[in-house]
């Protein structure tokens, strides 16, 4: 008669299958977003709670198809913060490692993140630091690589970037800041739309300050040297 495994075995048993249940779960997460529009994103969710009580707070978001929106916006953003989306394969290695040299020599602290790494991370996860979260943060990240084409990265993005407070998306954005649909967006307002991303509950698209001003303009003259929107057609 052959002996019952020890609860030893059995908990390394089990153990053994939390990766392959994790690579499941989070694969589910993903893949179906190739082709269905996320409701909402773990920032929103986020934002959302951190309003309760807040007076006259109010999350805006509408979503809109990559072709619904000018297609300004999508090159302002690549060439304002991932001049090499359509090369890369989710990380900018050379960015990655000006940012380290900085950091290191007590410069201002720089991020290095591509435009796929802040899908994976407004999408899925939280905002701060942290090994943990930067190493899941890498792993959506090569998930959506994997299983959407940049053309949809991009998408996702410009419907769930924050660009005010409680202000999500192109279609929010372009309501809330210019009265006007996404569609309709001109190459200078998706430069300032992109100049306030890294922080949009400091900088505003709508009365845009010295820095944003000066921002928006090296975006357009990137944008322009780039290509224009041109430069993603080829590679989506």
């Amino acid at each position: 008669m052959t002996p019952e495994p020890s609860r030893f075995r059995r908990w390394l048993r089990r153990l053994l299958w939390l990766p392959v249940v994790f690579v499941s779960v989070t694969f589910l997460q993903v893949a179906p977003l190739r082709f269905v529009d996320p409701p909402t994103s773990a920032f929103m969710l986020w934002r959302q709670v951190d309003g309760l009580g807040e007076e006259g707070f109010s999350l805006r978001q509408e979503w809109r198809d990559y072709d619904e929106i000018s297609a300004y916006l999508p090159i302002s953003v690549v060439a304002a913060e991932d001049q090499k989306f359509p090369q890369h394969h989710g990380f900018d290695l050379e960015a990655i490692d000006k940012a380290l040299a900085s950091n290191a020599e007590g410069g201002r602290v720089r991020g290095g993140s591509t435009i796929s790494q802040q899908v994976a991370k407004n999408l899925y996860l939280w905002s701060g630091g942290g090994y943990f979260r930067k190493a899941l943060e890498a792993w959506y990240t090569v998930l959506i690589e994997l299983t959407w084409p940049k053309q949809r990265i991009l998408e996702v993005y410009v419907n769930i970037a924050e660009f005010g407070d409680g202000v999500y998306g192109a279609e929010a954005a372009a309501q809330a800041f210019f009265n006007k649909p996404a569609s309709a967006l001109t190459a200078a307002e998706c430069a300032r739309l992109a100049a306030v991303l890294p922080n949009p509950k400091r900088y505003s698209a709508r009365s845009p300050g010295p820095y944003v001003q000066r921002r928006a303009a090296w975006i357009q003259r990137n944008a322009r040297n780039l290509g224009g929107p041109a430069y993603l057609d080829p590679t989506l």
